[in-house]
Formats: structure tokens, sequence, C-alpha cells
């Protein structure tokens, strides 16, 4: 069984940074595509980054030139470094991994929340 424990949020002011992890364990064989996703209330869970084995990354455009995700593939690892954070993104911040292990699994992190307020 593949686990994901997240870290990282809290409270930061607008203008603000802050870096979330997520490390993944358990019988992994490989990880695939790693990425984070966020859920504000009343909204659905969207899409903020992903990056690829390979390292290819993509962005929600509402986060372009602000977050930047990384992956540590030795570590079984992913981050979002959050800079110039804004109000509107305050969510619960979930990371994804897909791999196998050796079956194919598609977990989610427990969730971490980010607040943005002055």
């Amino acid at each position: 069984q593949v686990q994901l424990v997240e870290s990282g949020g809290g409270l930061v002011q607008p203008g603000g940074s802050l870096r979330l992890s997520c490390a993944a364990s358990g019988s992994i064989f490989s990880i695939n595509a790693m990425g984070w996703y966020r859920q504000a209330p009343g909204k659905q869970r969207e899409l903020v980054a992903g990056i690829t084995k390979s390292g290819s990354t993509n962005y929600a455009d509402f986060v372009k030139g602000r977050f930047t995700i990384s992956r540590d593939n030795a570590k079984s690892a992913v981050y979002l470094q959050m800079n110039s954070l804004k109000p509107e993104d305050t969510a619960v911040y979930y990371c994804n991994v897909a791999g196998t292990a050796p079956y194919p699994f598609n977990s989610w992190g427990q969730g971490t929340q980010v607040t943005v307020s002055s």
C-alpha cells in the first residue's frame, strides 16, 4: 500500500511564500506522474501543477510564474514552492502520485491547509 504524507502548509500574508512537501512510502516499484491539486471551500478540486518522471512540468494559468513544482526521485518526493501568494490561493492542497507498486496505483495525500490572509 502506498502512502503519501504532506507537510508545509500554514498561514501566510499576501505576497509571502510557502513550500509544500509530499513524500511517498511503501513498496513502490516506480513513480510516474506527480502533481499538486487544491480545493477551496465550495469549489471543485483543481490541478495546480504536475511533473512527469522525466521532469516535464505543467501549471495552471493562475499560478504560472509564481509556483514551481519539483521532484526528488530518490526520495519519492514532490515539492511545490509557492511565491507571491494571494488570498485566492487559500485552499487545501493535495498531492497526487501515480505509479506501480508493482500494481498500478494513484494515491492522494491527506491535504494541507494553506491560508493567505493579512
